[in-house]
């Protein structure tokens, strides 16, 4: 094996930006092709810190080395190699610089035979079965870039405007929603349990020991950090968690996954206008991000996977978001009932066939719809005077629909404690959310964002599955 003394590297996209002033470097990358002329070797190596590859060039009139000869038998697409030479003007169209090779090793090759990725042109569902190795194609490099980019503009909104950082707990023994649709986390041994448990629920016994448990009651992976965020920003003011969470919802669509990541931040003294005020800023603040930071890959995904992406997301990113009651959104919708598989009436909840003709029909740009009913909403939003509405909302967006759920929070401790139990929730998990409401109370407000939901808009895929570098979904845990 050969060993390089410092390993220190220049990144490719540095070089393809970089004087052609014939200095000598040294790239690190994985071959995306070979092709061989009489006398000339071109070689595409890309090593994922751009969209862009750079073009090794060998010229067998100059006289190749025996090693190099040898190196490039060794070398089909995928392989990884190292190479030295010169920086020079590109004579080629659509690249300004390339490399003309001095030396070239094969770190690790990829047979032709067995190497998964060796032609073009694989269907998504089939890059989903090898998702350790799907990275290395265009597509899910621009995806996983884009990732990285967006995670790090939520950051910077955050910080710059305030808030701290929060991380959360992943474990907990309450349900933020209520829809009970939670991962068990457990230390008991569940084979004794099975095995035990009908003749102790035959004797009329709990089949089932919390007390022995490792938390000593039942717990769960979370859902959302909400409930723990309002904690501090009843002591910060201003905060936001960026994490994972986990819902155990048997679902199998484009739009689902069992662990995705949620963006929630929570302001003390903020009403539902000034949540609404925040949402539009940060979406505005995202698109923006994306199209100016992310230019080379947003190329990619509005060429090759969805045209016109480039253009919905600037109009977004100009829009003045529309505000609209819930009530009359419903209005508009049951004008046109007749175009929708679900039809709309004042209490049902929003469909995404509804969401979308709000945003791309009626309005033909973003919607924020508020005050939503009660019923189809959770616990912790502040009712409005008349009883029957909360004050919820959802931004929709066209070509997606929902992209953030928020709301202002009860904050007085009699009406909360009353919505837990007409929920059928029990009171006593929720002690210490009371206490919020007991001791310094304040009005306070925050929202949601689905990061994978961000990255299906920003990036065009079509498949949710297809912006997490490893999905979990129903019967679905590898790698």
């Amino acid at each position: 094996m050969i060993f390089f003394a410092t390993m220190k590297t220049t990144l490719i996209k540095e070089l393809l930006v970089s004087n052609p002033d014939g200095r000598e470097v040294t790239i690190y990358g994985w071959v995306r092709t070979k092709r061989e002329t009489k006398n000339l070797v071109f070689i595409q190596v890309n090593d994922g810190s751009c969209f862009a590859s750079i073009q090794i060039t060998l010229d067998r009139d100059k006289g190749l080395s025996p090693a190099i000869e040898e190196a490039l038998k060794r070398i089909s697409t995928g392989a990884s190699v190292a190479a030295t030479g010169q920086i020079i003007p590109s004579p080629a169209s659509g690249q300004a610089v390339e490399i003309s090779g001095k030396t070239l090793t094969v770190l690790g090759e990829a047979p032709v035979d067995t190497y998964p990725l060796q032609k073009k042109n694989h269907s998504l569902e089939f890059l989903r079965e090898i998702a350790h190795l799907r990275a290395r194609t265009n597509t899910f490099g621009a995806v996983a870039r884009m990732r990285s980019q967006m995670a790090y503009a939520i950051h910077v909104f955050f910080q710059e405007r305030g808030f701290n950082y929060v991380h959360t707990p992943l474990i907990t023994a309450s349900d933020a929603e209520g829809a009970g649709e939670m991962f068990q986390v457990t230390t008991l041994d569940l084979e004794r349990i099975a095995k035990d448990g009908a003749e102790k629920i035959a004797k009329g016994e709990n089949g089932v020991d919390y007390a022995r448990d490792f938390f000593g009651k039942r717990a769960s992976l979370t859902v959302s950090g909400q409930l723990e965020a309002e904690t501090y920003a009843t002591a910060l003011s201003r905060v936001y968690t960026f994490g994972p969470t986990f819902r155990a919802e048997n679902s199998n669509t484009t739009r689902h996954l069992a662990e995705f990541w949620m963006v929630e931040p929570e302001v003390a003294f903020n009403d539902l206008d000034a949540n609404m005020d925040l949402e539009e800023e940060f979406v505005k603040f995202l698109m923006n991000w994306a199209l100016t930071k992310c230019a080379e890959d947003m190329k990619f995904f509005d060429e090759r996977i969805q045209p016109g992406l480039i253009k919905t997301l600037t109009a977004v990113a100009n829009a003045d978001f529309a505000r609209v009651s819930y009530t009359d959104a419903m209005k508009e919708l049951e004008k046109n009932a007749e175009n929708f598989e679900f039809k709309p009436f004042w209490g049902c909840d929003l469909q995404s066939e509804h969401e979308r003709y709000l945003s791309e029909k009626v309005y033909n740009r973003p919607v924020m719809v508020y005050n939503y009913p009660k019923d189809i909403k959770a616990f912790y939003m502040k009712m409005n005077d008349d009883g029957k509405t909360v004050r919820a909302v959802d931004l929709l967006v066209p070509g997606l629909g929902e992209l953030i759920g928020g709301s202002e929070r009860e904050e007085n401790l009699d009406r909360l404690q009353k919505r837990i139990e007409e929920m059928g929730l029990n009171v006593d998990d929720y002690w210490w959310y009371l206490d919020l409401r007991r001791f310094g109370t304040v009005p306070h407000s925050g929202f949601g964002l689905g990061f994978e939901r961000l990255l299906l808009y920003i990036t065009g895929m079509g498949n949710i599955r297809d912006v997490i570098p490893y999905p979990r979904a129903p019967k679905l845990a590898d790698f």
